[in-house]
């Protein structure tokens, strides 16, 4: 039996220490974890985040890069750059056992309870349901091609099934939970790896030109902009797992905080980097507008259902994880539902927009889209939450975390601590305006030449407003 959210006035009973086992539905939601249910190994952290990022999204970014006017080393720069965000997800993930509890509910500390039910609710629980939709869609893509070699013409009624199916069997992982999550990505990171890596082989055997230049190179402001919107298209995907601690909150608290910083950071950064440039190097000869076409064309017969299926395992893997953080969300907005009703509710509000995107949307298009303007989102909540940990040297106490009460040391002014929503108001509002994206640009990325700047102004400009302000009104002791 799963528990209920803990009710603000009363504390329901501890479940029992073999609750958070693999092919056992998580009793746990937004409770704490206490130290006498702690286990596991940092290392563990490390397949946990590689298997999501082996991934087929992160080649179509990579192709893009290149669609974009880069050429293949610009374009590896890049990809290195952006993806040194990782570093601040292995550092939000160090809260995990310093409180017992997920990201969700740890940021009550930096927003109050009330400020953190509207941050959680647009910038976990909505972007998470985005990334639902857009991780579907390239799977279901696949499964379309499986299915039309096998004969089957996917039209519409079967296309529905098809992205029902995929989704189901994502969701079944995310309401099992986080022990099943763990003992899955270690076996999926294998399995994955081996795939991708054949296909770098083939790509590498004739199809990468190593001295690619477009035929007509950017110079100057173009090609300024270029760097600097494909660097924050490549941060966007380090950007979106602000609650890292949703997969290290039941580690002990003994755990080393530089073991669980290191191993989710370097388990997500490594993949990252080597997947998304194989998607470059593929676009220096093949046309990545439609990558899944573009990279089976030149495989053998024999591989492309494989390549096809770990497509398809590649967004179940990352979307499994989503999907269990959405959940966790729902409930930290107040939603009082257990957390596997969570997860199937976010999973339908996910199917929904993934037949959007897919029988109504460009896929490719969405994708950009969507990875662009979450940055102006997700970066000023990352830079929040990393400030105040290191404010705090993370020292969090779970139980007065989940405390929802006026007596909790987080209630701050009418449940909302104002330093912290007005660090991700302002910057949100820096970012936005430094935005350049097909679908909006703000005034100062006109002003200069289209750049976009809003990963830098938007993280420094929260960082330096939460230190500020919290240094004024909360002076740590």
């Amino acid at each position: 039996m799963e528990s209920t959210i803990p009710d603000p006035h009363t504390e329901l009973p501890t479940p029992p220490p073999t609750t958070d086992r693999p092919g056992r539905v998580e009793a746990h939601g937004i409770d704490h974890i206490p130290d006498s249910e702690r286990h596991g190994r940092p290392r563990d952290l490390f397949a946990v985040w590689a298997a999501p990022n082996v991934s087929y999204l992160n080649l179509v970014v990579g192709g893009a890069l290149v669609l974009i006017g880069l050429d293949l080393w610009q374009s590896l720069a890049v990809i290195v750059t952006g993806n040194l965000l990782w570093a601040g997800v292995g550092l939000l993930a160090v809260s995990g056992p310093a409180a017992g509890a997920p990201s969700e509910v740890i940021m009550r500390a930096m927003f109050g309870v009330r400020g953190n039910r509207v941050n959680i609710a647009v910038t976990g629980w909505f972007v998470s349901v985005c990334y639902l939709a857009l991780n579907w869609a390239a799977a279901s893509l696949a499964a379309f091609a499986l299915a039309d070699r096998a004969g089957l013409t996917p039209g519409t009624p079967l296309k529905v099934l098809i992205i029902v199916l995929v989704a189901a069997g994502t969701l079944a992982i995310s309401v099992y939970g986080h022990a099943t999550i763990v003992r899955l990505y270690g076996p999926f990171t294998l399995i994955l790896t081996a795939v991708f890596l054949l296909l770098t082989g083939y790509l590498l055997a004739g199809h990468a030109d190593w001295h690619y230049r477009p035929a007509e190179p950017l110079h100057g402001t173009a090609l300024l902009a270029a760097l600097a919107g494909g660097t924050a298209l490549i941060a966007s995907a380090p950007l979106s797992y602000s609650t890292s601690a949703d997969f290290s909150r039941y580690l002990p608290r003994t755990a080393s905080p530089r073991a669980v910083a290191g191993w989710t950071a370097v388990g997500g950064f490594v993949p990252s980097v080597l997947f998304t440039a194989l998607g470059s190097l593929g676009a220096t000869t093949l046309d990545m507008t439609d990558p899944q076409s573009a990279l089976t064309a030149v495989l053998p017969g024999w591989f492309r259902p494989l390549f096809l299926l770990a497509v398809v395992l590649s967004a179940v893997a990352n979307n499994a994880m989503t999907a269990y953080s959405s959940g966790l969300a729902l409930q930290a907005v107040g939603l009082r539902i257990r957390r596997s009703r969570s997860v199937a509710l976010d999973g339908a509000l996910g199917i929904a927009l993934t037949l959007y995107a897919l029988l109504v949307s460009n896929f490719l298009d969405t994708v950009n889209n969507m990875l662009e303007l979450t940055v102006a989102l997700t970066g000023p909540v990352m830079a929040v939450y990393a400030t105040d940990i290191i404010r705090r040297r993370n020292r969090y106490r779970g139980p007065e975390l989940t405390d929802e009460t006026p007596a909790s040391p987080y209630w701050y002014s009418h449940g909302v601590n104002w330093a912290g929503v007005t660090a991700l108001l302002l910057g949100t509002a820096a970012a936005t305006l430094c935005l350049a994206t097909q679908l909006f640009t703000g005034a100062l990325a006109r002003l200069a030449g289209g750049t976009d700047l809003s990963l830098p102004a938007g993280m420094l400009t929260a960082a330096v407003t939460y230190w500020v302000l919290m240094s004024r009104t909360h002076p740590t002791r």
